[in-house]
């Protein structure tokens, strides 16, 4: 680890990627990531359309199996190997951007089923402990999660997730589908409300200004490499990267893209 990276770092490690190399059928999308995150901290991950963002984070959850690099999670090592289920019993949540959650069950019923690993007691407890997340969800426990409006889905899936207690939350789009204001509301009160209670979040958005406004740390993905990293904060008001860097073509990104702030490929989130 750099000076820079053990600066940078304020909290216990939680999930540590390193030269994550990502793609299908034998061609790598994604080249050579490095990152880290740690307890109670949010990143963000954001750049062009086709960047790799949706890759790397399959490459993390195990739905891709990387060609290259390791994925380690705090607690049981080396969990590159693993598959998707195992991962998540080992404290990797994740929240896709469709399908996540069931459609014909009721709010009630896609969180109990959330904690399908634990006993009775502990579903019960901690279903009261998701609802304390989402103080929304009380009132809709028997209403069908079908007919929820796309916040409070979103809402619900991530209550769903979190009934297994994850050390780390992987958030893919979570804003698809929302209005501005929903979307914005939906980050800067549920993001908070996660790092109050210590969970890691990794967040691949669209909306870069809204995940920059909500995140710790950010960083750009083109053509599947790291671009450009830093304080989401210091991203954000840097004007080069507002007008550059958020939404458009990678062509105009790598057109207009200064050096990166780090090695290219390495990211650390604190």
């Amino acid at each position: 680890m750099s000076r820079d990276d053990a600066q940078n770092r304020s909290g216990t490690s939680v999930l540590g990627v390193r030269d994550l190399t990502v793609g299908y059928h034998g061609v790598p999308i994604v080249h050579s990531v490095s990152l880290e995150l740690v307890a109670g901290a949010t990143a963000c991950v954001v750049g062009p359309n086709g960047c790799g963002k949706s890759t790397l984070l399959k490459g993390l959850t195990g739905l891709v199996t990387p060609m290259e690099g390791t994925v380690t999670l705090a607690g049981c090592g080396d969990i590159t190997d693993m598959s998707t289920a195992e991962r998540a019993a080992n404290g990797m949540g994740y929240v896709p951007q469709i399908d996540d959650v069931f459609k014909p069950l009721t709010v009630e019923e896609n969180i109990v089923i959330g904690g399908y690993r634990l006993s009775r007691a502990k579903v019960a407890t901690n279903k009261e402990r998701v609802l304390e997340l989402f103080p929304r969800l009380q009132s809709m426990l028997k209403r069908h999660a079908g007919v929820l409006s796309g916040g409070e889905r979103k809402m619900l899936a991530m209550a769903r997730v979190l009934m297994l207690e994850p050390k780390v939350l992987l958030l893919d789009e979570p804003t698809a589908g929302l209005t501005e204001e929903m979307a914005s509301r939906l980050l800067d009160e549920q993001l908070a409300e996660l790092k109050a209670s210590g969970i890691a979040v990794l967040l691949v958005e669209q909306r870069a200004n809204l995940a920059m406004a909500s995140a710790d740390w950010a960083y750009v993905l083109a053509t599947g490499r790291v671009r450009r990293s830093g304080s989401a904060a210091e991203l954000r008001a840097d004007p080069s990267f507002s007008h550059i860097f958020l939404g458009g073509t990678e062509e105009a990104f790598l057109a207009g893209a200064a050096e990166p702030t780090k090695t290219e490929g390495e990211v650390r989130c604190s």
